[in-house]
């Protein structure tokens, strides 16, 4: 495989697609920014057929965010997104009610399907909020989500249609899947094939805890950049990554990624679930960030034949970073700090000038 496709062909695909964009666009009252962070960068290897734009409603002049595609497969997600949002605001089993940024447009035009919600202007990015106040806003909004439980069949069949479910078998089989992805891309990993056997094994010898904990509504992107925060209300976005599956997984994947960015929030949501929790919430919780981080090593492993150079170096890197992590916490120790810095030095050397000034700009500070 030229490894050079992967790029190209998103560069072309975005370009023809702004070309036609940009003038349907200005037609119906929106401008695009200059600046557009969601579509540069490493963007290439996760964006799919959809492009996420920052624009401006020019009759106002308010920041909105615009999804658009003309492909199938960005317009079946799209259309995904926009149902989730409806209809995540008529459940009438959640405890509490989830904040969601307005959709001011959802048209048809020109072969394109095009979603525009209102951008949240927060003050401060969730990095930029002290420890104290980043624990509470997080545990606030994750027991948000672990107030929507599917407990009857009457709400099985509302949530069926729109949003998807993971059961334990479905965690299990999907890490059997992600196992044989990282096989086949790293053959000679010995380190990695070790931990993986571990890891499966880990979840299928707890396989009922992860059945106990299943149906609660979950947010399987839940990072810094898919929330905004007004006034200590937290707003959700990338309504795709809404299912219903396993009570921990937004709380993996939160605490996985502040393995870089916040170790302080990720020990202290550790010790809250371990001191306040009973100990198979605990368990479950270790379950799910294992997965998460195999989900990660399966994505990356992935990525190898559709990247070179310096991208394909820094790969390589986040395979071996992420494999150390998931034995730390198959063994429930937290990873070196040693470890992460080493990371985060190498990662920040051979990332490219463009994927730095999109990192700053999404605020997810180094």
């Amino acid at each position: 495989m030229n490894k050079n496709n992967t790029k190209k062909n998103w560069v072309r695909y975005k370009e023809a697609e702004l070309k036609k964009l940009a003038p349907m666009l200005e037609s119906i009252g929106f401008a695009l920014e200059e600046e557009q962070a969601h579509i540069s960068g490493e963007r290439h290897l996760m964006s799919g057929f959809k492009l996420v734009l920052n624009g401006l409603k020019k009759d106002d002049g308010k920041k909105v965010i615009i999804k658009a595609s003309s492909h199938k497969d960005g317009i079946k997600e799209i259309r995904h997104e926009h149902d989730s949002r409806e209809a995540i605001r008529t459940i009438d089993f959640a405890y509490r009610d989830f904040l969601l940024p307005e959709e001011i447009l959802f048209t048809e035009k020109n072969g394109f399907l095009i979603s525009i919600t209102l951008f949240i202007n927060q003050k401060k990015s969730f990095l930029e909020h002290d420890l104290k106040e980043q624990f509470f806003l997080t545990l606030r909004a994750l027991e948000t989500q672990e107030g929507t439980h599917v407990t009857t069949r009457s709400h099985l069949n509302k949530i069926n249609k729109i949003f998807g479910v993971m059961k334990s078998d479905d965690y299990l089989n999907s890490m059997d899947i992600f196992i044989k992805t990282c096989a086949e891309y790293n053959p000679d990993n010995i380190f990695l094939k070790k931990t993986l056997d571990n890891a499966f094994d880990f979840l299928k010898t707890n396989e009922l805890i992860l059945k106990k904990f299943s149906d609660f509504l979950t947010h399987s992107d839940f990072v810094p950049h898919n929330i905004r925060i007004i006034n200590h209300d937290m707003y959700l976005l990338d309504h795709t990554s809404i299912l219903f599956g396993n009570k921990h997984e937004s709380w993996a994947r939160f605490m996985n990624y502040m393995i870089i960015y916040n170790p302080n929030l990720e020990h202290a949501l550790a010790q809250y679930v371990r001191q306040n929790r009973e100990d198979e919430e605990y368990l479950s919780l270790r379950l799910m960030r294992v997965y998460k981080i195999v989900f990660l090593l399966n994505f990356y492993s992935g990525a190898l034949d559709k990247t070179e150079g310096d991208l394909n170096k820094l790969t390589k890197i986040w395979i071996i970073f992420w494999a150390k992590c998931l034995e730390a916490i198959l063994e429930d120790k937290q990873i070196n700090e040693k470890i992460v810095l080493e990371y985060k030095k190498e990662r920040d050397a051979l990332r490219s000038d463009e994927e730095k000034l999109r990192q700053k700009k999404l605020k997810q500070l180094f």
